[in-house]
């Protein structure tokens, strides 16, 4: 391996999705030439040795991914004396991620943030970037995170698909360990008995997808706003949260600078969110005559409803999440969203199913702690009961 001097040359290149397959069985591994997260330049070479290697393609942001990470780290540490070697990939470019894609994790796919992400998750194998021309991605045939390709000694390609088949974190709904089943036949100088399977979690993000990215970021910027009154028994009902659905509310007005100034946070919030049963309401103290006012302002902010809000909006007879509190005191207001709020503005409330206070906060918010916390809430990863549910 070799310093890394500089990191790297911005030469992107565009690659079309649909022309990408995965390497066929018995193809020798395609050399690479990429930056590590150790500061190091790696090779193909440079893992030699070993009898068996696994090219192991992962990202920051995909849950699927990070629900395996515990299950990669594993199988690294159980191979530990034995002729076999493990390198991970991220073949992401970051402006090939729409906001919303990163739902489930607290980093982007950027190099830099690789580094803190390893760190956090206490990688013990080496983490290399190919995001920024992705032809390593492209001469293996990466279709998706997590995707695995594993070599015998000849680095001929001996398998090729998932990491498993579980898309959960717990260990226990794995039924099909299929990466280990292949090292452990090939350390052993069997065939392996399944060299192909179908991969699943999220697609490579080509930066080709940019364009894609420019539209949703032309849908958020043009988006209408709808906004209604509401009293203290309005806001006491979706306090309540009988719904399926995380809320965030937040307390403002166009006449309060801090309020102004955090709102970009609690939009970026909304938009990263935006896959996830996660709702932003917000709550203005304008005179309710100004509610064209306070329409212009959200829409120039482009605090605008996710499209997958949308129906349970409709279904709960609600045009929006955008309100003016209709009466003159605000203690009403205070006792029906939270009772130790002491009033002043701006005010923040995150609220799981049920009720239950996930995070409050008085006075401008800090976007990346607010995020934080409702990702600690949420998870990073798929469980039963909140995967997405398969299309019939």
């Amino acid at each position: 391996m070799k310093k890394l001097f500089p990191l790297f040359l911005s030469a992107s290149l565009t690659l079309a999705a649909e022309s990408v397959k995965p390497l066929p069985i018995g193809t020798a591994a395609p050399g690479f030439n990429l930056p590590g997260i150790d500061g190091m330049q790696h090779t193909l070479a440079d893992y030699s040795k070993a009898d068996v290697l696994v090219v192991a393609f992962l990202s920051n942001h995909c849950p699927d991914s990070q629900a395996s990470e515990g299950r990669v780290k594993k199988l690294v540490e159980d191979m530990k004396g034995k002729s076999f070697a493990l390198v991970a990939i991220n073949p992401n470019n970051p402006l090939g991620l729409r906001p919303d894609e990163l739902g489930y994790s607290k980093y982007n796919d950027s190099f830099d943030e690789m580094k803190l992400h390893a760190k956090e998750q206490g990688f013990n194998f080496p983490y290399l970037y190919d995001g920024e021309t992705q032809s390593t991605a492209h001469a293996y045939g990466c279709l998706a995170t997590p995707h695995v390709f594993i070599f015998d000694k000849e680095r001929k390609l001996r398998y090729q698909g998932r990491f498993d088949e579980s898309r959960f974190a717990d260990d226990s709904s794995v039924r099909s360990p299929d990466a280990r089943n292949a090292v452990e036949a090939l350390l052993a100088g069997k065939e392996v008995a399944v060299t192909e399977t179908k991969v699943h979690g999220c697609s490579t993000k080509w930066i080709s997808k940019q364009d894609a990215v420019a539209k949703d970021d032309e849908r958020w910027e043009k988006g209408a706003v709808e906004v209604e009154l509401i009293d203290a028994k309005g806001v006491a009902a979706l306090r309540k949260n009988d719904t399926d659905k995380v809320r965030m509310f937040n307390v403002w007005a166009t006449w309060c600078g801090p309020c102004v100034k955090e709102f970009p946070e609690l939009v970026k919030t909304s938009r990263k969110f935006g896959l996830r049963n996660f709702e932003f309401i917000s709550i203005s103290l304008d005179d309710p005559k100004t509610i064209a006012e306070v329409k212009a302002f959200l829409e120039k902010k482009h605090a605008i409803v996710p499209d997958k809000l949308k129906p349970s909006l409709a279904k709960e007879g609600r045009k929006g999440n955008a309100y003016v509190f209709s009466e003159a005191n605000n203690e009403p207001l205070i006792a029906a969203l939270d009772p130790g709020w002491e009033g002043a503005i701006p005010f923040t409330l995150v609220v799981a199913p049920g009720g239950k206070v996930v995070f409050h906060h008085a006075g401008q918010v800090d976007g990346d702690e607010l995020r934080a916390k409702i990702l600690d809430h949420m998870g990073r990863f798929y469980t039963p009961e909140t995967a997405p549910k398969e299309k019939k």
